[in-house]
């Protein structure tokens, strides 16, 4: 048997490959949408993709199941548990087979059970391994039902596609599916569809698997007992959910565009006028370059995510979806990016314009712009006389942990939709925990037309080291 490892670290999103080398036949589990890397493995490996099989409809990114399977004509298998709002729409594309709790299928000798683990939605399904005709499980595929030092959230539905009253139902449902989890043989392999750094749970470990009795001796969700309690926890302190996360549903639910069907960005070489004039009217431009080359120098009208692990996400969150993308890039990173991009559902990335060209723009007039980076012990004096407007943008549970007593709390996801809340009558400093999160911040103000910003350096981490003033 073959047993191949994926690892997507700008989502953080774990795919599998599960290979019969004595038939050729291979299986993928939940692929992520460039499906090229299974394509090139089961060519090394001489076999061939026979099934594609997915956990649960995702909310962090594009699924590459239909792409996959319309590729290769491998059988997509599909969950056919948690009723009609949860039935996949774009069956009829591609072969595919609904499968049910108990069910099984065969992968060359390898033998493959299903197993109904609703709780971070209604549909999930895990999927369990019997290799060469053992009566015995090697391993689970849990998808976002039991990673690495936890579980998958609840609150999803809730929060990010404005499903109510869903966070509780779904915790009960968890509780029910952990106590089927703990009946598993201890030796079995866990294969989570996650890794550290997703934020579909609070406390994923980072070692890519584990086993079912390291997972009860040490998760702490698997160490509850009492539900009424395990549901409390379970849903408080989530952290919040990328913006994007609603679009999700609804692309792998209805179907995502093939890859082949949409159009690769070009490179455009605008003058300054019609550059002026196409931001003026709405144009959505990412400029991708570190923060400290964005603060030197950048084009009005322009917002700063740098092309770095976290741009997924954070483009997840900044990204107008009703808006074709231009990025400001190196021309080598621009696949990476379009890739990027496509893997949250931001298919319309037009075009880019080279960071060379940002000098040709400012030899030819473009007023170039940039704001002011200062540090904690500079700013601490200002900031505790009201001499500035401080603005933090972590997340709720940092603010909650502890703040600097001047500071307004709008986190960076929201501040898009929340830039009235900001109080322009004085200098406004940007703050995070080490100034990365607030230089995009300082980029949105600005391109929003709140010129006179300044974004702290170091954050409230460097804050918190210097003793000076906090509370909670």
């Amino acid at each position: 048997m073959l047993l191949k490892y994926f690892f997507d670290e700008k989502l953080a999103q774990a795919s599998y490959m599960v290979g019969c080398q004595a038939t050729g036949e291979a299986l993928v589990v939940d692929p992520s949408r460039d499906i090229q890397a299974y394509l090139d493995t089961a060519k090394k490996e001489g076999l061939s993709i026979a099934y594609v099989a997915e956990t649960h409809i995702h909310a962090d990114f594009v699924s590459g199941a239909k792409e996959l399977a319309t590729q290769t004509g491998a059988t997509a298998m599909l969950s056919g548990e948690g009723g009609e709002d949860w039935t996949y729409q774009f069956l009829d594309q591609i072969n595919h087979q609904l499968v049910k709790d108990g069910d099984q299928f065969k992968v060359g000798n390898i033998t493959i059970e299903v197993m109904h683990t609703p709780g971070h939605t209604p549909e999930s399904i895990s999927f369990v391994l019997y290799d060469n005709g053992q009566s015995t499980p090697m391993g689970i595929f849990t998808g976002d039902f039991v990673f690495v030092g936890d579980v998958g959230r609840p609150d999803l539905l809730e929060k990010a596609a404005g499903m109510e009253n869903t966070s509780e139902v779904g915790a009960r449902q968890m509780f029910a599916s952990l106590k089927r989890f703990k009946d598993l043989p201890d030796h079995m392999q866990v294969w989570p569809g996650h890794g550290a750094g997703s934020a579909c749970g609070k406390a994923l470990g980072a070692i890519p698997s584990s086993s079912v009795g390291y997972e009860k001796l040490t998760n702490w969700a698997l160490n509850h007992d009492d539900e009424e309690q395990f549901v409390a926890d379970l849903i408080s302190e989530q952290p919040e959910p990328p913006k994007y996360f609603a679009v999700m549903k609804k692309v792998n639910k209805e179907g995502p565009a093939l890859i082949s069907e949409l159009p690769n960005p070009t490179k455009i070489e605008p003058s300054v006028e019609e550059l002026k004039a196409s931001l003026n009217e709405g144009m959505q431009m990412i400029d991708t370059r570190p923060a400290s080359q964005f603060a030197e120098g950048h084009v009005p009208g322009t917002i700063n995510i740098p092309n770095n692990k976290s741009f997924a996400n954070w483009a997840g969150w900044l990204v107008d979806y009703n808006k074709p993308v231009y990025l400001i890039t190196e021309e080598t990173s621009v696949d990476d990016l379009t890739k990027t991009l496509r893997s949250i559902g931001a298919d319309h990335v037009e075009g880019y314009m080279e960071t060379t060209q940002l000098a040709e723009l400012k030899a030819n007039g473009m007023e170039m712009e940039s704001y002011e980076v200062s540090t904690p012990d500079k700013l601490a004096e200002q900031i505790a006389n009201n001499e500035v407007n401080l603005i933090d943008v972590r997340n709720e549970g940092e603010w909650n942990d502890g703040h600097i007593p001047q500071a307004k709390h709008i986190m960076l996801g929201y501040l898009p939709e929340r830039i009235e809340e900001v109080p322009t009558d004085k200098p406004v400093v940007l703050q995070c925990l080490s100034g990365g999160r607030s230089a995009m911040a300082t980029s949105i103000l600005q391109a929003n037309g709140i010129k006179n910003v300044i974004n702290m350096q170091g954050g409230f981490g460097s804050w918190s080291k210097q003793d000076l003033p906090t509370t909670k």
